[in-house]
């Protein structure tokens, strides 16, 4: 076995509170999420990095991710470092064990860093995608409306917010944050509503604007999904509904879009290969983060260019950022360089 990892958990402190309609960790005011260093033997001067964010909704925790990882280890094998030997190990790990998706991702990630970096390519290239994608929106957490509302004029640059929905407050929230604010809107209830509640509100929310309803309903009810998004003139977003790739088919007709997530699916390689699958079945594609640094958010923009949406602002909600080399432009779109692997590196 050529290749090595190591962990560190990082408990990381957000800029403001963030928060949503279930509880995960941190209370709304941090965010755990564990860095890997890779390294191959035969290449004993390069690291690769790679970071996941263990979602305790989907049975994720710093301590499974490391005791899953000799396992995805093993699976990946050597892979030789190159565009197909990357693939290769990609897809190994992918099918090594389902769920696991943070334990996978940081390895995953590390993977395509550290081949990148062997090749002297970025990955995007690896991937065979442009470097250019969708501006990231800006994610605000449920807070009273008055807050809400402030955050998002201090937001009003990006040309869309997410906000963060399935409290006591959804329609006055809403309505403030409208009224100091132009651009495109959307909705996460986080698994939050019910029918009943979807139904009262989805004519205001057509009136004020909203582009579209992230998973307003528990993971199994695809069938209150289904009826949403027949009386919608909105898309209907599957996100905890939709994990992994082989979750695509089980939602045609039910929804108008997925979102595809590196901490969910497993990494840059399986979310390339679960955002083409989508895009063939005719769903609209939208590409989310976690509370990550900058390090997991380059890993998702290399695959960026793939997605209609992106919701890739997790650097940006954190009070101090511990990796550099990821810039936003002036259009909210990540800049991705040449640098070979992911680009980032951690802040000296």
């Amino acid at each position: 076995m050529t290749l090595s990892i190591r962990h560190e958990v990082l408990q990381l402190r957000l800029a403001q509170p963030f928060r949503i309609s279930r509880a995960d960790h941190g209370t709304g005011e941090s965010a755990t999420t564990v860095i890997v260093e890779l390294r191959d033997s035969r290449f004993p001067d390069v690291v690769g990095l790679g970071e996941g964010w263990p979602a305790r909704f989907f049975g994720e925790t710093p301590e499974t991710m490391v005791a899953v990882m000799p396992l995805l280890l093993e699976a990946a094998g050597a892979p030789e470092p190159t565009a197909e030997g990357l693939r290769g190990a990609s897809e190994r790990v992918e099918r090594a064990i389902r769920w696991n998706g943070a334990a996978k991702c940081a390895l995953d990630s590390a993977l395509h860093d550290l081949v990148g970096k062997v090749a002297g390519q970025p990955v995007h290239r690896l991937l065979g995608l442009p470097a250019e994608g969708p501006p990231t929106d800006f994610s605000i957490g449920l807070d009273e409306p008055a807050v809400v509302a402030e955050r998002a004029r201090r937001a009003a640059d990006f040309p869309a917010l997410k906000i963060m929905v399935g409290g006591p407050a959804d329609l006055p929230t809403l309505e403030a944050v409208r009224a100091v604010y132009g651009g495109a809107l959307r909705v996460d209830a986080n698994t939050g509503w019910t029918p009943s509640v979807a139904r009262e509100l989805l004519p205001r929310l057509v009136e004020l604007g909203v582009e579209l309803i992230a998973q307003p309903f528990p993971v199994a009810r695809r069938d209150w999904l289904a009826d949403l998004q027949v009386a919608s003139p909105l898309p209907i977003v599957a996100d905890e509904s939709c994990v992994e790739a082989a979750d695509l088919e089980g939602l045609v007709g039910s929804v108008a879009g997925v979102n595809v997530k590196l901490a969910k699916c497993g990494g840059p390689g399986p979310a390339a290969r679960m955002l083409r699958r989508a895009r063939e079945l005719g769903f609209r594609t939208f590409l989310g983060c976690m509370e990550e640094t900058s390090l997991g958010v380059a890993a998702a923009a290399a695959v960026a260019s793939l997605a209609e949406w992106t919701d890739l602002d997790g650097p940006l909600l954190l009070a101090a950022d511990p990796f550099e080399g990821l810039e936003l432009g002036s259009d909210h779109r990540w800049r991705l360089t040449d640098r070979p692997g992911l680009g980032v590196q951690r802040r000296a």
